[in-house]
């Protein structure tokens, strides 16, 4: 199997690296060597490495700046998936590709599932879909993998801000209102591996699995619980702390206004997911358990020594 992989230096992709690398051949692209600015320009890339498997993990995530940065985030999110998938179509590779809880309003009691009908509050959320069905649109076999909350120990997070605010204040006020499962990026490579092996396994029959699917951490948080989570497991690691679990307050999304819409309620329902492939999805705190543990193994928690 030979697998493009596009956005090798972002959180997912860099987890996507490692676990790809035993599925086959692995050609990983990051921003310099394939510009999702100008997303034409990927037909050549595609067609020269004429991959059996493309998996983009490239993606337009500022949300707040997306509203004022239109273009850019629509030629990342929107047309280069459709270029994409028409090069993957043309080729008959598989696509696999990310999107995202924002496509939905939050305005559900329960759980999204993959039926239900999208209503995007943000450009961020309009470009993700309108990626989505340029990817339905090409005929290309795909896995739109829709997730949530994403996080990792390389680079910029809530969980990794939480941490650092933790050492300068106080008191912190974080959005109670908001509900969702922090996801792993390395949750999220590790499954897609998974998937990608069945699909080879499968032969000609994995066809039927082609499809949209929800996929992140099993269980429900907000970002006000998470947080006092982070905190408290932080702690236990020996870090010090202006402002504990305890100091972090509660505060409706009204009271911190941002550019972007967030919805109310990203819980997703991935029971799909988990019995097309067989796979069992861990509660969210075992993924950001791991990442406290790892930031205090480097020495990232302003711990006593």
């Amino acid at each position: 199997m030979k697998i493009l992989l596009l956005g090798k230096d972002g959180q997912l992709g860099w987890e996507l690296q490692r676990a790809l690398a035993p599925l086959g051949e692995l050609l990983a692209y990051g921003r310099s060597e394939a510009d999702f600015d100008d997303p034409t320009s990927l037909r050549a890339l595609v067609r020269d490495v004429a991959p059996d498997v493309i998996v983009n993990a490239a993606a337009y995530t500022a949300v707040d700046k997306a509203e004022s940065d239109q273009l850019a985030a629509h030629a990342c999110n929107a047309v280069a998936p459709g270029v994409l998938a028409e090069e993957a179509a043309a080729l008959g590779a598989w696509l696999v590709h990310y999107s995202t809880d924002y496509v939905f309003d939050g305005s559900k009691e329960g759980a999204w599932v993959e039926t239900d009908a999208v209503n995007p509050l943000s450009v961020y959320g309009r470009t993700k879909y309108e990626g989505e069905e340029r990817i339905r649109a090409s005929g290309a076999m795909h896995l739109i993998l829709r997730t949530s909350w994403v996080f990792a120990t390389r680079g910029g997070n809530f969980a990794k801000t939480m941490l650092r605010l933790a050492k300068e204040r106080e008191t912190l006020s974080v959005v109670a209102d908001q509900h969702g499962a922090p996801t792993g990026a390395e949750l999220l490579a590790d499954v897609t591996a998974l998937a990608l092996h069945r699909i080879a396994v499968l032969g000609p029959e994995a066809l039927a699995l082609s499809g949209t699917y929800h996929l992140a951490a099993s269980g429900a948080t907000t970002w006000h619980a998470y947080a006092r989570h982070v905190l408290a497991q932080a702690q236990e690691h020996g870090a010090i702390l202006k402002a504990g679990p305890e100091s972090v307050q509660p505060i409706a999304s009204s009271a911190f206004p941002t550019p972007a819409v967030r919805p109310a309620n990203s819980r997703m329902d991935c029971s799909k997911f988990c019995a097309t492939f067989g796979l069992v999805l861990p509660d969210w705190r075992y993924h950001v358990n791991r990442m406290i543990a790892e930031l205090s193994a480097q020495g990232n928690l302003g711990a006593n020594p």
